[in-house]
């Protein structure tokens, strides 16, 4: 439920179109139903201006099918990170709008329009194998309303690359800078724009790359001001802050 939706109940209610029994059918909800294995937040797009995101790893199939059907009922856009093929099968068994993004692992239920922000934001790579990471974060922000601008495979071994590219990133409002190995491209990129730059550590990586802290640690003591880092692998929490800035008024 929106600000927006929950102002309409109130004025119907106010002048009479609705009556307070059917007022508080319509909130008899909110702000959450309880599942027994999962309490779905119906309240959190009122009070952040984005409804609750699905993790889904960890979850049974089952779970995440009721999860999404609960949710698409009331109808708010739905999607979810982490899931498998497997999972996309089962919702769709029972909701057939959900939409796959395989490289990303996100499912998504469209089931109103969302207004597009006019800056964009993008999302860097350092190479191709960073790429998965990088669609979690560019899909999770497109499905928030942002435009995003993709570079991939820019990494310092052929800086090059990158600086062809500086015309495209600079129009942007927020940057994502995902790397693994030594996780040296965030602290190039923050040298080089004046945007917020949001570093995203992969586990990509050789030995004593240590499954991305090497990566972490190296972006954690960037020594380019503006870059704020994000945990291994979370393109998600990249993607979700990065909209946030974006959308700022």
């Amino acid at each position: 439920m929106t600000i927006k939706e929950l102002q309409y109940i109130l004025e119907e209610v106010k002048s009479g179109k609705k009556s307070v029994q059917d007022g508080l059918e319509a909130l008899k909800y909110f702000p959450y139903t309880d599942l027994g294995f999962a309490r779905i937040d119906h309240h959190r797009e009122v009070r952040t201006g984005y409804p609750e995101i699905v993790y889904c790893a960890g979850k049974t199939v089952d779970q995440v099918k009721e999860i999404f059907r609960v949710m698409a009922e009331r109808e708010n856009n739905v999607f979810g990170t982490r899931a498998e093929k497997n999972m996309f099968e089962a919702v769709k068994s029972i909701i057939p709008e959900t939409i796959y993004y395989k490289e990303a692992r996100i499912l998504s239920i469209k089931k109103k329009e969302i207004e597009i922000s006019k800056t964009s934001i993008a999302v860097i790579t350092a190479g191709t194998s960073d790429i998965p990471v990088a669609e979690e974060a560019a899909v999770t922000a497109e499905l928030l309303g942002n435009k995003v601008e993709r570079i991939y495979d820019a990494g310092v071994a052929g800086i090059h690359r990158l600086v062809d590219k500086l015309p495209e990133i600079k129009n942007c409002r927020v940057v994502i800078v995902i790397a693994g190995m030594e996780g040296a491209l965030a602290s190039v990129v923050g040298g080089l724009v004046d945007k917020p730059v949001i570093a995203v550590p992969t586990s990509v990586g050789y030995g004593a790359n240590f499954g991305g802290v090497s990566a972490l640690l190296a972006m954690l003591t960037s020594c380019s001001s503006g870059v704020t880092v994000v945990n291994i692998d979370n393109g998600f929490g990249a993607g979700f802050s990065a909209s946030m800035i974006n959308r700022m008024k």
